[in-house]
């Protein structure tokens, strides 16, 4: 069966550049992602040479300053690219988030020499970036990380080990968030870590119920030397780099999430409009038609909400609570439609020949990423409420 059926959503974008990048990345979804998603995913294959593609298009780049290799694109853009792609094939579209994440360091508090360096190979070098934040221990609350990084001379040896890390084992460079001081947020650094060093290594892939495509690994660090140059930001600034990127990348599984809903959606359409039962189709039924609705109106919801969120950061205004707001949101409703959509097909949505099955194991783990969704609520309450008292 096909991935998904071809309904294009109408968007409203801000430029005629705009449009023909997003002409762009439909022809490559429909010539070189569609047609092999759901076999690769099945096979548990990483598509890095969608990725070099991808970075060839100048689409690996799309949020950061063409000074440096980027695209120039605000994120209102940037984010329904990831939307389109996400639909297409998930593996992709969280790819393209997870290393536009671990760009982001470099990207806003990296020197102006260390920028020169690195970002132009980073945004539009062919290479991959992994984010590594998350511990066997340390999940929710990250700033108790243990992953230590001890001055020797001018350079730093790091060590320990960090979990749950997209494209674990693959990467070609990690963002790593590690302490370089006292316990605490205040305690933490940032590193820029090429994929090749000595000392670096990678659990093998975790086994999961979803995007099977996409290597997801412990990464261990056993004395990994660097140079004081790949220190990025101040020592103890580094917590205060990830919250940032953290923001940011909570609308890219915002966005991924309305894509893999949509995609749901589309699938339940096609096959409740071409389906008889009784004598007519059921999309006829209203029973059929009232969740067909429902689904629709959850994604067109979180399509404005995470699209207000980004022209927020467009603007440069806070964006914080309403990216908690636009992923909580878009995940949840991705779930709900996801399930839905099986519901819609029936027992033949509870089959591996139709691809809702698969959304929907996907969509689960974009409730968990990049902060739980327990832990957004969290959050939004304290914008609207303040700090919990102790």
């Amino acid at each position: 069966m096909p991935d998904r059926a071809s309904r294009p959503v109408e968007r409203q974008l801000p430029t005629e550049e705009s449009k023909d990048l997003l002409a762009l990345v439909r022809d490559i979804i429909e010539r070189e992602i569609v047609p092999r998603a759901a076999a690769e995913e099945e096979a548990g294959h990483f598509p890095r040479e969608t990725f070099s593609l991808l970075s060839e298009s100048g689409l690996l780049g799309l949020p950061y300053d063409s000074e440096h290799g980027g695209g120039d694109q605000p994120y209102e853009v940037y984010l329904q690219v990831l939307e389109e792609l996400a639909a297409a094939r998930l593996t992709i579209g969280l790819g393209v988030s997870v290393h536009s994440l671990a760009c982001h360091a470099l990207a806003a508090y990296g020197t102006a020499d260390q920028q020169a360096k690195r970002l132009p190979t980073m945004l539009g070098g062919g290479l991959l970036g992994a984010y590594c934040l998350s511990e066997p221990a340390s999940g929710s609350d990250a700033a108790s990380l243990r992953t230590k990084a001890v001055r020797d001379g001018d350079d730093w040896l790091i060590t320990g080990t960090k979990a749950w890390i997209t494209h674990g084992g693959i990467a070609d460079f990690y963002t790593v968030l590690a302490r370089t001081g006292g316990e605490g947020a205040g305690g933490i650094s940032a590193f820029l870590v090429p994929g090749d060093a000595d000392g670096l290594a990678a659990a093998p892939p975790e086994k999961k119920m979803g995007m099977k495509g996409s290597p997801t690994a412990q990464v261990h660090f056993d004395g990994v030397r660097i140079g004081d140059d790949r220190r990025i930001g101040d020592e103890g600034q580094g917590f205060a780099i990830a919250l940032a990127a953290l923001d940011s990348g909570r609308l890219g599984i915002a966005a991924c999430a309305v894509g893999v809903a949509q995609a749901a959606l589309d699938e339940a359409v096609e096959y409740a409009t071409g389906r008889r039962q009784f004598g007519r189709p059921i999309a006829d039924f209203q029973g059929l038609r009232f969740m067909l609705a429902d689904m629709a109106t959850r994604i067109e919801a979180g399509r404005a909400l995470y699209l207000a969120a980004a022209r927020l950061r467009d603007a440069g205004l806070p964006f914080s609570r309403q990216a908690a707001m636009a992923k909580l949101f878009c995940t949840d409703s991705a779930m709900r439609v996801t399930t839905d959509a099986i519901q819609v097909l029936g027992g033949y949505g509870y089959t591996a020949d139709f691809p809702v099955e698969r959304y929907m194991r996907e969509a689960k783990v974009l409730q968990i990423v990049e902060g739980t969704n327990q832990i957004q609520r969290m959050v939004i309450a304290r914008h609207i409420a303040g700090p919990e008292t102790r």
